[in-house]
């Protein structure tokens, strides 16, 4: 049985994430990022981040709004010429963001792609409960849910390279099949890096904390479903960000 207090709790940590999302979604309509696919992931980490992604946002998200860029370089343009060199080579003009702050960007990037991508994943399992059997459930897996995880991993794939690639071919002014090849080679070993932290923490919860300890079936069309996934989430942050570091360090991926 469910205990009352995690009920509650799941009710007001979705609440949670979803006030700061709309929150940050309504901040954006008046500071629009300069990228327009971060005017998404920034809203859709919210959902599991809440309240730290939405200081997140406030601290260095807002250094991104086509507003800040401009104030930026109308400060620029006001130095003197040798400091305007000087920051140039230090790429201050670029960015007042440091590195590890670059990095957890990157992976919230890859993040909102796999947020979106489990959402629909698993409700199209749930409502369509044939997607599971064309996966494998029954025949491969004996748990649904792994069969609905590789649905998950496919449709988060999706939504991963084509956020990447609104990212990367208009910074490095790419054609089509450079861009979706450049997408690929940023975002794969980020996603799969975000999706082992995801399902390491959903395998927790579904076999030992819901089945095991609580003695009741994790499922989708609950509350308690929806927070364990926004812990899960912030999982697949904390497994994604070396990989993220590694892929910014080799020019794989670009920062935001």
């Amino acid at each position: 049985m469910i205990p009352a207090w995690l009920h509650y709790l799941s009710v007001g940590f979705l609440g949670l994430g979803l006030v700061c999302a709309l929150g940050i979604a309504a901040d954006e309509w008046n500071r629009p990022q300069r990228m327009w696919i971060m005017n998404v992931v920034w809203p859709v980490t919210a959902l599991f981040g809440t309240v730290l992604w939405l200081w997140f946002y406030v601290r260095y998200g807002r250094l991104g709004s086509k507003a800040a860029i401009a104030s930026n370089k109308m400060a620029s343009n006001k130095m003197a010429p040798d400091k305007m060199a000087a920051n140039h080579k230090d790429g201050a003009h670029k960015t007042s963001k440091p590195f590890a702050v670059m990095v957890a960007e990157a992976a919230s990037h890859c993040g909102s792609g796999c947020t979106l991508g489990d959402i629909c994943a698993e409700w199209l399992a749930f409502f369509v409960p044939g997607i599971a059997v064309w996966l494998g459930w029954n025949q491969i897996f004996a748990e649904k849910m792994f069969a609905v995880w590789v649905l998950d991993f496919i449709v988060a794939y999706i939504f991963g390279i084509v956020f990447q690639y609104y990212t990367i071919a208009p910074m490095r002014q790419l054609n089509v099949v450079q861009g979706v090849w450049a997408a690929i080679k940023a975002d794969t070993l980020s996603l799969a890096s975000w999706q082992i932290g995801m399902y390491g923490f959903m395998a927790i919860a579904h076999f030992w904390i819901f089945r095991r300890v609580l003695g009741v079936e994790l499922s989708v069309n609950s509350v308690e479903f929806w927070f364990m996934m926004q812990i899960a989430m912030l999982c697949g942050f904390v497994t994604s960000y070396p990989v993220n570091w590694w892929l910014l360090r080799a020019g794989l991926k670009e920062a935001m």
